[in-house]
């Protein structure tokens, strides 16, 4: 794959193309001490020799001595493409009655929209497909996730700067973007050169090979890809790591008394679930305005909420220790069962996000030791 060098002006040049071929522009940029993706008017928003520090439950970033202008030196911050195409909030109908009485409603349409992503890491782009697999695949996919993923043009980023709390490179989704199914129409290598920053840009789709004509980038050398390409093999996320087990272990016990240990810690605030980029589920929220118009939104819902599961007479799972198991044996276990795959791409984000510290690696290596005898057994129900 030919490959091509864009300097940091190319790269405000770029998101001036995709401003006017796709009319919204996302990109991580620094907001309240956290980076964030927000819509950008050009590139001088992004965040520059800024590095971030990642921990259980803790995070904060740290602006360098001005020395470097690297852009993309952090790891991911709260947000993900998640939220572009599966909506924290999306109308699904409005209902209004006439002066005669009638009543009529009126179902959104989803329209297309087009929006560039930039900036996304490779644990993002493996999130991306496994949500597209939850909400296009199937009889019944869903128009709202359909219609923004068609607009959505994506410029990746390899990872230079791992979180502590990541572990992609155990799940196989990073740190770097490789491929060729990744979904990304460019990839952009930063490093540094003679106190300059540049950008290997590699152009993975026909739309992608149009941004990089207009640009007008000069073809980097095999010497500039190989140094490059080097430089990106050097980076590893790998202070943690996911067992290859991770599915037979969180199945195998469910009485197992980790499940009781964890529970005792959780919150059961859902800050895991909206944090997570495959995390999709969502309940109903009904309302009516002053002037007699009623709205049915879909919003975010995690299955840490015991309403979540309330059927009939309470709540199916009442328990935090029930909601945990849910959340842990579904997105490591029987994901693989519905889906073919697991639904953790090892961003991190939960164990960051957590109140309390959190670390899903951490409970399934306990879970996988075997429980002491005089501890007794049972499996609970809830």
């Amino acid at each position: 794959m030919p490959s091509w060098l864009m300097s940091a002006s190319d790269l405000d040049r770029m998101v001036e193309v995709l401003r006017r071929d796709a009319g919204e522009v996302v990109a991580p940029v620094l907001v309240d001490g956290v980076i964030r993706l927000r819509p950008i008017d050009s590139a001088d928003e992004l965040p520059v020799d800024v590095t971030d520090a990642q921990g259980g439950g803790a995070y904060r970033v740290e602006q360098g001595s001005g020395s470097s202008k690297r852009r993309f030196s952090y790891a991911v911050g709260p947000d993900s493409v998640k939220a572009i195409v599966h909506a924290p909030r999306a109308p699904v109908w409005t209902m209004q009655r006439a002066d005669d009485g009638a009543v009529a409603v009126t179902v959104r349409s989803h329209v297309s929209r087009k929006r560039a992503v930039v900036g996304v890491r490779s644990c993002d782009l493996a999130a991306l497909a496994r949500l597209d697999r939850t909400q296009l695949d199937g009889p019944y996919p869903d128009p709202a996730h359909g219609a923004a993923r068609t607009g959505l043009f994506l410029v990746a980023v390899d990872c230079s700067h791992p979180a502590a709390t990541c572990f992609c490179e155990s799940v196989g989704t990073g740190p770097t973007v490789d491929g060729d199914d990744h979904g990304a129409d460019l990839v952009l290598t930063e490093f540094a050169d003679d106190g300059a920053v540049w950008y290997l840009v590699r152009a993975c789709s026909d739309p992608g090979r149009a941004v990089v004509d207009e640009l007008d980038l000069d073809t980097a050398t095999p010497q500039t890809i190989d140094r490059v390409d080097a430089e990106r093999r050097t980076v590893h996320a790998d202070r943690r790591s996911m067992r290859p087990d991770a599915a037979t272990v969180v199945l195998a016990d469910l009485a197992h008394q980790r499940w009781d240990d964890v529970a005792a810690r959780c919150l059961t605030c859902g800050n895991c679930t909206a944090v997570c980029p495959t995390c999709f589920c969502t309940a109903t929220d009904d309302r009516v305005d002053l002037d007699g118009i009623a709205h049915r939104d879909r919003v975010w819902d995690t299955c840490f909420s015991a309403e979540y599961s309330h059927l009939g007479p309470g709540p199916e799972r009442a328990t935090p220790m029930a909601r945990y198991r849910q959340w842990l044996t579904h997105k490591l276990g029987t994901w693989h069962d519905q889906f073919g795959e697991s639904g953790c791409v090892g961003c991190g984000r939960c164990i960051t996000w957590c109140p309390v510290g959190i670390d899903l690696t951490a409970e399934v290596d306990a879970l996988a030791e075997p429980v002491p005898a005089a501890e007794g057994r049972g499996t609970r129900a809830t």
